[in-house]
Formats: C-alpha cells, sequence, structure tokens
C-alpha cells in the first residue's frame, strides 16, 4: 500500500502525485464516500489517498486519508447530491478589488462564512492597489480595520508596483493554496504571475462568484515553483453552506459567535430576540453594521434557505 496526492480528478479517472514525485493514474475500488455527505464524486484534488500500485503505472485508490477541510457546492445536475471541487485546503485567497469592478462587503461576508463553515483559512487580498485615488484608498483601509480586527488576514497587492508579492507568495508557499472573487478582480494575472507559462485564461479560473464564463470541470492543482500548489476549480455559484441548518448561519461569523453567551437566550438568532447581544454591539458600533446586514440577508435569502435545508 503506497500514499500519494490528487493532483487532477477526471470523474473516473484520478492522477495521483506518488511520494517519489512520478505520476500513478488510478481509479477507485469498491466504494468511498464522505462520511454524512452525500457527494457525487467521493474524492478531488488535494485529497491523499492510498492506493495499490499496478503495472505501467496504474493503481487501484482504496481508501482516503481523513480531510482536515474541504470545499462543497451543489451538484449542477442533481439538486439532493454535492460536489467536493477541492480538499485539504491551507489557504483561501478571497481576491477584491473596491471598484473597476466593485466587491460588495456582502460577497465578501458569504466567501468568509461559507470559508468558516468547512473550516478553510482565508486571507482577503485586497488588488490592483495601483489603481485607486484617495477615496477608494481609504475604503480599503476601512476594510481592512473591519476584518483585521475580526481575525481576517488582509492584503495589499499589485503587478504594477509589485507591493505585497512577496508576502503573498510566503503565504503561499508548501501548501494547497484557492484563488476566489469575482470576475475582473485579477486572479488570472496573479495566478500567472506565480506559475510563469502557466498563461490560465480568465474563463478558466475559480471563481466562486460564477461571473461570466468557466471552462473548468474538473479540479487540478497547478505546481508553484517555490512549492505548493494553487488549486483550479470548477465555478461555484453563490455561496450555499450545504447542509448548513439556517439556525446555524451565524456561527460562522466569528464576532457572532463569541458574543453568544452574553445573549440573553442561548438559541438567540441575533433577529428580534430581547437580551441579544449582538445587536446591542452593532448599536453600540463594536460590531460593523455592514456585517450584521451580510447576515441578514442570508437570512432573508429564500435560495439560501433551502440550500441549507
Amino acid at each position: 500500500m503506497k500514499r500519494g496526492l490528487v493532483i487532477k480528478s477526471t470523474g473516473k479517472l484520478y492522477h495521483v502525485k506518488a511520494d517519489d514525485g512520478s505520476m500513478i493514474h488510478c481509479q477507485i475500488k469498491g466504494k468511498l464516500r464522505l462520511k454524512n455527505v452525500v457527494t457525487t464524486n467521493p474524492i478531488a484534488a488535494g485529497d491523499v489517498v492510498e492506493y495499490e500500485p499496478e503495472p505501467n503505472s496504474q493503481g487501484s485508490i482504496v481508501s482516503i486519508v481523513p480531510r482536515k477541510n474541504y470545499i462543497i457546492r451543489k451538484s449542477v445536475n442533481l439538486s439532493k447530491e454535492a460536489q467536493i471541487v477541492a480538499a485539504n485546503i491551507d489557504m483561501l485567497f478571497l481576491v477584491v478589488t473596491i471598484a473597476r469592478p466593485q466587491t460588495s462587503a456582502g460577497f465578501i461576508d458569504r466567501f468568509l462564512a461559507s470559508a468558516e463553515a468547512y473550516e478553510v483559512p482565508a486571507s482577503i487580498v485586497f488588488h490592483k492597489m495601483d489603481q485607486y485615488n484617495e477615496k477608494e484608498a481609504a475604503k480599503v483601509e476601512e476594510l481592512i480595520g473591519l476584518y483585521t480586527r475580526i481575525g481576517y488576514p488582509c492584503l495589499r497587492t499589485s503587478l504594477v508596483d509589485g507591493r505585497g508579492l512577496e508576502e503573498m507568495k510566503e503565504k503561499m508557499q508548501g501548501g494547497v493554496n484557492l484563488f476566489s472573487g469575482h470576475s475582473g478582480t485579477g486572479k488570472s494575472s496573479l495566478i500567472n504571475y506565480f506559475i510563469p507559462g502557466l498563461e490560465l485564461k480568465t474563463a478558466e479560473i475559480s471563481d466562486w462568484s460564477d461571473k461570466g464564463q468557466h471552462t473548468t470541470t474538473f479540479s487540478e492543482l497547478h505546481a508553484l515553483p517555490f512549492g505548493g500548489y494553487i488549486a483550479d476549480t470548477p465555478g461555484i455559484k453563490g455561496f450555499g453552506l450545504v447542509d448548513i441548518p439556517v439556525e446555524e448561519v451565524h456561527h460562522h461569523f466569528r464576532e457572532f459567535f463569541q458574543l453568544l453567551p452574553k445573549c440573553r437566550f442561548a438559541n438567540c438568532r441575533h433577529t428580534n430576540e430581547p437580551g441579544c447581544a449582538v445587536r446591542e454591539a452593532v448599536a453600540t458600533g463594536e460590531v460593523a453594521e455592514s456585517r450584521y446586514k451580510s447576515y441578514l440577508s442570508i437570512l432573508e435569502d429564500e435560495s439560501e434557505r433551502s440550500t441549507y435545508r
């Protein structure tokens, strides 16, 4: 029995990188399923698997090493099932721009709640810093202050003047990284910068917002020249939290969860209950009003509600 890293998933065939660096083409032996989650694919890029070697660089996967986390989306064709698009993610980078195009606070907050739900570390990359006027730059600093206080790492980056790129490289080194964000925020340019010669087009880069075209059907890891990987995954439409009850959404807003013990009721949903510490914190400015509005919008969104059930 040997162990390897799944580099690419193409449905029935998996490209597994062995410990010695060789590539093994594997199929699944028997049935493998993620506990408590019904998925269309039992294995995804980023999974560490155990396989039985066979002749001609072939192999049979017999088990999956327990995952530390994973990214999941509702299946496109089977609404009652889900698809795991990547596993064992070390850092999920949300690439945002303040203008041209504008990334809304609501989009950022849904992204962060999704990352929290599946225990995926997340950083926010404020990109194209060289393009902003004084007012826009001030908005960046305001948002960085907000999210830094909550505990999310924030970076200021620009491909024009090079700011923040070394810091970002250090965060990526040696790990499995996933980029996300609206189309036009510069994800493809950043990836092409870190992996010269890859030349991925915008339509082929992972885009959770599902804006524009996305041609990737299966997950794949691209090796970084300085160690580690960038995951290229299918687009994920929206930010539904698969199999997360709507009454637990507030658990994935860090500052809300920290205040829950101060609420009068242990099952407080932070909407109209008396003695709610979260609403009191919003009123005093301890909790950002934008975060609270994002939370309410998730609760009020009927499509999200159907996803949570």
